[in-house]
Parts: C-alpha cells; sequence; structure tokens
C-alpha cells in the first residue's frame, strides 16, 4: 500500500471536514453518556470543528491530507499552538486514520512524511481517555527516529493526559 501526505488544497476543505466527522465518532466513545459533549446535532451530524478554516487561511497553521493507494485515508492538523505553555514550531492538533487503515502500519509511514517535511520542535498532545492513541503514539514517534523523546503529564486542567515533546527533522 502507497501511503501519502500531502499538503491539503482548498479544493480538500470539504473532504477533510467530512473526515472530522468520523474522527468526532471516534472520541465520542469516550465521552460518558450523560455528557453533551460530541452529541449528534439535529441535522444528524457532529458539531463541526471551529478552527478547520484556520488551517487554510493563518499563518502556522499546515491541514495534511493522508492518501493510501489514491484514496482519502486521514488526516492531520498542525499548528504551532502548546498544551503545556511552550513555543514548539508544531504542535499535531488532531491526527485522524480512518479505521480500514489502522494497524497496518498507514499511520506510522503518514506520520513520518509528516514528520521530514515539518522539522523542527514538535509536541503531540494525547487525551488521557484516549487509550488506543495513547498506545500509537510512542510507538509511532521511535519508529520515525525522533531525538529528544520526552513525555509530560499535562496539568490536570487544561490538558488531561501525556504530552510528548520531541524533535523531528529531514536528517534524523
Amino acid at each position: 500500500m502507497q501511503v501519502i501526505a500531502r499538503p491539503a488544497a482548498a479544493a480538500d476543505r470539504a473532504l477533510i471536514a467530512g473526515l472530522m466527522q468520523f474522527y468526532t465518532y471516534d472520541f465520542s466513545e469516550m465521552e460518558p453518556a450523560a455528557s453533551p459533549r460530541f452529541d449528534v446535532e439535529p441535522d444528524g451530524l457532529y458539531a463541526r470543528y471551529p478552527p478547520l478554516d484556520r488551517y487554510w487561511a493563518e499563518p502556522h497553521h499546515w491541514p495534511i491530507l493522508i492518501e493510501a493507494d489514491g484514496r482519502p485515508a486521514g488526516f492531520a492538523l498542525i499548528n504551532s499552538l502548546s498544551q503545556r505553555g511552550g513555543a514548539p514550531d508544531r504542535n499535531m492538533a488532531e491526527y485522524f486514520i480512518a479505521r480500514k487503515y489502522r494497524r497496518i502500519g498507514a499511520g506510522r509511514r503518514a506520520l513520518q512524511q509528516i514528520l521530514a517535511c515539518h522539522p523542527g520542535h514538535w509536541e503531540v498532545a494525547v487525551a488521557g481517555r484516549n487509550h488506543v492513541a495513547a498506545a500509537f503514539w510512542p510507538r509511532a514517534l521511535q519508529a520515525a527516529g525522533v531525538s529528544g523523546l520526552q513525555a509530560h503529564r499535562g496539568d490536570g486542567e487544561a490538558w488531561i493526559g501525556e504530552i510528548w515533546a520531541f524533535e523531528a527533522g529531514p536528517a534524523l
């Protein structure tokens, strides 16, 4: 399977918004049933991801489309915001691989391409309740050959979960 992670064009915005519905669906199973977060709206869809348009309009925001054998397989939304008060060059704000392409290396291969194209100091914050992502990220980052990999705990309020910090680049 050929996996390609490429910058998303303006024409890909609706595709990523559609994939975001599946991403939100995956997150909904981690939310308590009594919580109003991640409820389906009256139109049958999840609420729109508010900052999505920023990724095509603002500096330091990079939308990435992930394809497997030429078909949409996921996305990455990268910015330069920190969940721990730092100043990373890049932050993996959102990362999604469709279930069909999970556990066969598509996510790791796309991540390696993304890190090679976006060198610098990175952060990846993993929600504590997201056990699948908590298992994926340390293995995928080690496989990508990043340097200086460190795990930090969120403050328990603004962020609950681990925040991975590391250096990535084309020469790593």
